[in-house]
């Protein structure tokens, strides 16, 4: 009965922290994929600029030349 007993509460804690053990590993999965979106989002970001940076760039040459022509 002892013996029972004992391999009863080895059973429960051998359950109890694998899960834990777990669980700590799918919390920093999530936080990698919080990262990864933060990531993406700032790239999106950068490349919503780049185009907008283009066109100033293309109206300032534009208007240079036009002060150039008068």
């Amino acid at each position: 009965m002892s013996k029972l007993l004992s391999i009863l509460v080895a059973a429960v804690f051998a359950v109890s922290t694998s899960a834990a053990f777990a669980a700590s590993h799918v919390k920093a999965a999530g936080e990698k994929k919080e990262e990864m979106k933060k990531e993406e989002k700032a790239e999106k970001k950068e490349e919503m600029k780049a185009p907008k940076k283009e066109k100033k760039a293309k109206k300032a040459k534009a208007e240079k030349k036009e002060e150039m022509k008068k």
